[in-house]
């Protein structure tokens, strides 16, 4: 369970959220919907509420087990095997692993003392995994393992092995596992910040199926509204523009109807006290003509400003980001050519020997299964990385790159907004570049935010604004549309409608590839090229 009072938010001199009293509980089946526009305070709020951040003002009152699914998990060591990352969130790897070791012992100790000893460690040892469900806790890990789109054959990589989406998926998996105590359910509270990130439609039907499911409280932020239909019976709305929060204790759809009947009312209020305090005012200048009646103009005064200010604020239209992508400098015909591309990670081999040629204003998408190795052809096109084998990447005649990461690794957290824009674009004046940042809807204060702090939706507008004044004319995006809201989104669409230069892009956002309009798809891990089909479609959401 989890109690706020009084919980204040703040970004900066930004007033994200005041919550006075006890507004916000989670309590064993809640299912909570955390949503409102990007830049509202939905992930800040979560992070306090998992107590990865502390509050400007007020606490937060935490009881029981807490699984926190951050934007961008930063999992330890990446020595160490999927499978085992999933098993220790019941501390089970290391019990397993010192079994093991005293079965070692037992099968090479020379001393019978030694093997005695390790006969009598390794039997307290068993009896404690097994009161933990040890010996059913492996299929059951591989279960939610499998469901997420995590094959039995990657269990056993290390972390640093796998690609991004895997290990993303990997901590999902283990906070499930976690939270299902060896019975499918338990009283663990779920904070999930876009869980469906980087799961294909088969996961997120199970994801759903098992957050119905749950027996104990959960907060999810998510811009899959089918989710938060299926799943959700209590939705928090973050509101930008007053900085509160609106509870709602209703599912979705209910929530939709109450939430445009509450702006239609305030509307109305509204526009009933202006009529009212406007006729006062008139009255008032009326008055205040006569020196004898000026008292009783300033009431009238008073009074009128006094019942537009006891009003709720009416939501204004959300400011939108004037989302777009750069115009693209000359260049020749063919301004990126790739041979022989490979990609090792110690002795597993992600692809060989891929062949690809951008030419001017070409649109390419990449597909291939989650571990294909898609983001990883996109860091060996960008230069971030280097390709394993004899072939590589050349440049042709007037070719400047627009990378977009989709961990936002471009983006360095330590760095104010201001910072990592003048870092990404030395060569542009500062009036230009504060009204690029506003056009993405920084300015004020928050140019001095620092960049770790900003959610998801805000990174990937910060890391889009640093592309416009590239002028790149071969862009290479990754999940450009992941952690937006809808009129994010959609903005990002109109871009990549619009943009004139060349793209490859990798995305499981089906409404992305249509808004590019692909030519040509290279589908991973064995790089063949093709033209574009319809036929591809069904891959996009698979892969």
């Amino acid at each position: 369970m989890i109690v706020t009072k009084d919980l204040e938010v703040r970004a900066g001199a930004r007033t994200l959220l005041d919550a006075p009293g006890e507004q916000l509980r989670v309590q064993p089946g809640d299912r909570i919907g955390l949503v409102g526009r990007n830049g509202a305070g939905k992930t800040t709020t979560m992070r306090i509420l998992a107590g990865e951040g502390e509050p400007y003002g007020g606490e937060v009152i935490r009881a029981g087990d807490i699984g926190y699914l951050p934007q961008d998990p930063r999992e330890g060591d990446v020595t160490v095997s999927a499978r085992d990352r999933v098993l220790s969130a019941r501390g089970l790897d290391t019990i397993r692993h010192s079994m093991e070791r005293q079965q070692e012992i037992m099968e090479t100790a020379g001393a019978p003392a030694k093997r005695d000893a390790a006969i009598r460690k390794y039997s307290r040892l068993e009896e404690r995994y097994h009161d933990l469900g040890g010996y059913e806790a492996d299929s059951e890990a591989a279960r939610i393992c499998d469901a997420l789109g995590l094959p039995e054959r990657i269990l056993d990589q290390p972390l640093g092995t796998l690609s991004g989406g895997q290990r993303r998926r990997v901590e999902l998996a283990r906070i499930l596992f976690a939270a299902s105590g060896g019975a499918g359910k338990s009283a663990t509270t779920l904070l999930l910040d876009e869980p469906t990130n980087h799961l294909d439609a088969d996961s997120i039907t199970w994801l759903r199926g098992f957050l119905r499911g749950h027996e104990g409280g959960l907060v999810m932020i998510s811009h899959d509204v089918d989710l938060l239909a299926a799943v959700c019976n209590k939705v928090w709305f973050l509101d930008a523009v007053r900085g509160e929060a609106d509870v709602y204790n209703m599912g979705w759809r209910k929530y939709l109807d109450a939430r445009a009947t509450d702006e239609a009312r305030r509307r109305r209020e509204r526009a009933n006290a202006e009529k009212k305090a406007t006729a006062l005012r008139r009255q008032a200048d009326k008055l205040g003509a006569k020196a004898t009646k000026a008292r009783a103009a300033k009431q009238m005064v008073a009074r009128a400003e006094r019942m537009l200010d006891e009003l709720d604020e009416e939501t204004v239209a959300d400011k939108v980001a004037h989302i777009s992508f750069p115009t693209p400098a000359p260049c020749g015909k063919t301004p990126l050519n790739a041979r022989g591309l490979t990609k090792m990670y110690g002795s597993l081999e992600v692809f060989a020997g891929v062949d690809l040629a951008i030419d001017r204003g070409s649109r390419v998408v990449v597909l291939g299964f989650n571990g294909a190795g898609k983001t990883t052809l996109l860091k060996l096109l960008a230069g971030v990385e280097r390709t394993d084998g004899e072939g590589g990447v050349v440049s042709g005649h007037g070719l400047k790159i627009g990378y977009f990461a989709q961990e936002h690794d471009t983006i360095d957290p330590a760095k104010s907004v201001w910072q990592n824009t003048v870092d990404a674009c030395p060569e542009v004046d500062e009036q230009e570049l504060r009204g690029l940042l506003g056009a993405f809807m920084f300015s004020g204060a928050q140019l001095e935010q620092p960049a770790g702090t900003l959610s998801g939706g805000e990174k990937t507008r910060l890391a889009l604004a640093a592309l416009v004044s590239s002028r790149a004319n071969v862009l290479l995006l990754d999940e450009p549309t992941n952690n937006l809201d809808p009129v994010s989104r959609e903005q990002v669409l109109d871009a990549l409608r619009t943009y004139t230069g060349a793209v490859v892009l990798v995305t499981h956002d089906p409404g992305a590839v249509r808004a590019l309009e692909p030519e040509r798809v290279i589908v991973l891990p064995d790089g063949t090229e093709d033209l574009w089909s319809e036929d591809y479609m069904e891959i996009v959401e698979l892969a």
